[in-house]
């Protein structure tokens, strides 16, 4: 067979497979690097039912990121995992990315090495149809989609549903599955609350110890009117007791205690977990959210004393531990010293570094959304304000900032006091829906 035949043969194959190559994943630089992040704090404790996952999902973000050496450590910590779990179907996933990485180190015969490791696994474990994948490849397909945009969740709901009806007895899948719901219900407004209610009572039950699953339970019960207060409480000590990690719980939980039983009790938490465990970013990046929410979005009741000038320590702090995902974090930060009257030049700087960046359009479109309600609320400047809105609404991406600009657009069009842009403003959001 001539050389080129014989890639061609390989290359054939390797699209055929199941794994992180061939699933559709092709996000921007941006989206890549947040993901680094959030897979770091999801943390790597002996028993995390999806530790293969991760180092699966890590070692095909840092191939994006051309970095070859990382991606394939990445790949290998998740072979030992699976070995020491003893192979079965889930390593043709982890099979499939080595055959693809070698491919284009340009090393074949280790390509064709795991491609025929993969060739083994199905001979040992056939699907279950021609038409079918194995469950543990669903499950894999589904976690590694939650990870990214809403229209990837629906698809990742669809590979939990059969993952779990070919495999009933996983709970993990289960679990994942009423989380990834629960998420992409957050926003939305086509209602499903009970059925999902049930689902995740249903889930609870299976899988009592997950704390996570516990908190946006709660979150669900608050939604409907449920007094929950003990409960959180309850949770929060319980959630202390366990190692840090992004899946403990707490972020949920916190929220569910700004959003329905006191911010302050929410800070207090948060504040608690840190003074546990100082050096943990993750809790800083939480403690540092419950601030903003207090600070930002809590006008009731001022800020304790001393109150920002911890904010803004924390958002500082955050904005270093996160270099990888630091756009949304510096803009926290930049509205944090707006708010505190003696930060101004400082969060001018902060916004004015981050319009000369060149961003991807989603993040164009929160950052024009966030300053032009700088330049609104903090600078009186009405008309920079305007113009900025409708810089983020051009943007043709949805977004719930794309859609939050449109809205204050309306909301001015509609002001008497701003009757002479009306006409111009009405005729911009016109051409918006053309």
């Amino acid at each position: 067979m001539s050389a080129s035949k014989s890639t061609k043969k390989l290359e054939s194959k390797l699209k055929a497979l199941q794994c992180h190559f061939t699933w559709g994943l092709d996000p921007g630089r941006p989206k890549l690097l947040r993901l680094t992040d959030k897979l770091e704090d999801i943390g790597t404790e002996e028993g995390n039912p999806w530790l293969s996952h991760i180092y699966n999902l890590q070692g095909f973000i840092q191939f994006k990121l051309e970095s070859n050496e990382d991606a394939k450590s990445f790949f290998n910590k998740a072979a030992d995992v699976l070995r020491h779990a003893d192979e079965g179907p889930g390593s043709m996933v982890n099979y499939g990315n080595l055959a693809w990485l070698h491919h284009h180190l340009g090393d074949e015969a280790e390509s064709q090495a795991y491609l025929s490791k993969v060739d083994a696994l199905k001979k040992k474990h056939p699907p279950p149809s021609q038409s079918e994948l194995h469950p543990e490849i669903y499950a894999e397909k589904a976690w590694t989609l939650m990870k990214f945009n809403a229209p990837k969740k629906e698809q990742a709901a669809e590979y939990f549903e059969k993952a779990i009806r070919m495999q009933p007895d996983m709970v993990e899948w289960n679990t994942s599955y009423v989380l990834g719901l629960a998420s992409s219900q957050k926003h939305s407004t086509a209602g499903g609350e009970a059925d999902l209610l049930r689902k995740m009572r249903a889930a609870k039950e299976q899988d009592p110890e997950n704390l996570y699953l516990a908190a946006v339970y709660l979150m669900q019960l608050a939604k409907r009117g449920e007094k929950i207060e003990s409960e959180a409480r309850e949770l929060g000590d319980q959630i202390l007791r366990n190692p840090v990690s992004s899946y403990s719980g707490l972020k949920p939980l916190i929220r569910v205690l700004s959003n329905y039983v006191s911010v302050d009790e929410a800070i207090d938490l948060a504040e608690k977990a840190l003074r546990a465990h100082p050096e943990e970013r993750y809790l800083k990046r939480c403690a540092a959210l419950c601030y903003k929410w207090k600070i930002l979005f809590n006008r009731k009741t001022r800020p304790r004393p001393g109150m920002t000038e911890r904010a803004i320590s924390l958002h500082r702090e955050v904005v270093s531990l996160y270099p990888n995902s630091s756009f949304l974090k510096k803009i926290d930060l930049a509205n944090m010293y707006a708010n505190s009257g003696a930060g101004m030049d400082k969060a001018e700087q902060i916004f004015q570094k981050l319009l000369r960046r060149d961003l991807e359009p989603a993040e164009k479109q929160v950052l024009y959304n966030q300053f032009a309600k700088y330049l609104f609320h903090t600078k009186k400047d009405r008309q920079g304000s305007i113009q900025f809105h409708k810089r983020g609404a051009e943007i043709p991406e949805k977004s719930f900032f794309r859609n939050d600009s449109i809205r204050a657009l309306e909301r001015v069009k509609d002001t008497t006091t701003w009757n002479r842009r009306s006409k111009e403003i009405e005729e911009f959001l016109e051409k918006l829906q053309k």
